[in-house]
């Protein structure tokens, strides 16, 4: 990566954290995705809980590797049959590993959900929440934030998951009825009333979506 672009993200990563520190969350920065695994596995202690949603970002730094192959008790929702089970077993879960569809530099993520699972989860039920999220996703503001979520992340999701919707096929949102809406639910989360819950890892490579 471009010695601008590193430094760059180092920089607004410390706003970042900043502002997550001012809601109550606890914010780290990684240069890179090994760095990010190694203090994904220094925040979860061996023998925990550990599920997740749809978080590719854990799984392109390594993270859902290790925690199969470690001693960690991992729920693998893609494992279970019945995949209501799963969903319930992550309220309970020492760790729910999450992304962010979109981070604003003062330390709001936004997320947009279609069955809701992992957005009900970021605010009510595991232990912790551990967010990884690359410094691609930072937006300026809320409203920067909002139509990232809506216009990059909603899109290449439904094209991910072979959906017919209106984004799917264009590229941008539709704010669409469509029965495949993956957007569903939209949660804000700008405040944590529990502190020591929600952990933010940012990282300067690009990740997800």
């Amino acid at each position: 990566m471009n010695e601008n672009i590193v430094k760059r993200n180092a920089l607004l990563a410390t706003k970042v954290i900043k502002g997550l520190e001012s809601r109550n969350m606890s914010g780290y920065y990684c240069a890179d995705k090994e760095e990010a695994l190694k203090k994904a596995l220094e925040l979860i202690p061996e023998g925990s809980s550990v599920t997740m949603g749809g978080c590719m970002s854990a799984h392109e730094i390594g993270l859902v590797q290790a925690l199969k192959e470690g001693n960690y008790d991992f729920i693998d929702r893609d494992a279970y049959e019945d995949k209501r089970a799963a969903m319930l077993a992550a309220y309970d879960a020492d760790f729910f590993l999450s992304s962010a569809n979109a981070i604003t530099e003062d330390g709001v993520m936004i997320n947009i959900d279609g069955n809701s699972n992992r957005v009900s989860a970021i605010a009510q039920g595991p232990k912790k929440v551990l967010f990884i999220v690359g410094m691609n996703k930072v937006c300026s503001d809320i409203d920067g934030a909002m139509k990232r979520a809506r216009n990059v992340a909603a899109p290449i999701n439904a094209q991910r998951f072979g959906l017919s919707t209106p984004c799917a096929k264009t590229g941008s949102c539709f704010d669409c009825k469509s029965p495949d809406t993956i957007c569903c639910q939209f949660l804000m989360t700008r405040f944590s009333r529990h502190k020591d819950r929600i952990h933010v890892i940012l990282v300067g490579d690009n990740l997800g979506f």
